[in-house]
């Protein structure tokens, strides 16, 4: 399922989820959407947590998580343990996310207007290898805080 990627989504960021949804399938990746349609209302720290325990049950590739702003989600993500999810703003943090931070769940903000496009930055976090070697080290550190 490694070519997989799951995706989920609250209210703020429908329209978005679905240019993400496609693109990613015009890629010829695989999709699990979790995110909720037109006119449901839900709360993202619930779509965080599903998605999140999805991804740690599942082989996928990486997860993507969506809200007004992609804070709320984002935070809730990081709540749960096993997750470093990262709130790219533009290329170079979409890239750096997964350099040095090795980034499994990414998240966006349907509400915001980034310099970017967000397939644009999804598509450099996809193109871009861990790093390892002194951020092995960092990653560990950051996984040690989880209590």
């Amino acid at each position: 399922m490694k070519n997989t990627i799951v995706i989920g989504n609250d209210h703020g960021a429908v329209e978005l989820k679905n240019s993400i949804v496609k693109h990613l399938k015009d890629k010829g990746f695989q999709i699990n959407d979790l995110g909720t349609g037109e006119g449901e209302s839900v709360d993202y720290p619930d779509k965080a947590e599903e998605l999140c325990r999805e991804y740690l049950r599942g082989d996928y590739k990486f997860g993507i998580l969506l809200c007004g702003t992609g804070i709320g989600i984002s935070i809730s993500a990081n709540k749960i343990k096993g997750i470093r999810c990262a709130l790219p703003q533009n290329l170079f943090a979409a890239e750096m996310c997964k350099l040095h931070n090795n980034a499994n769940i990414i998240a966006f903000g349907g509400r915001i207007e980034y310099p970017d496009s967000v397939t644009d930055m999804i598509d450099k976090y996809i193109a871009t290898e861990f790093e390892g070697g002194r951020h092995d080290r960092r990653v560990s550190k950051i996984m040690n805080l989880e209590v």
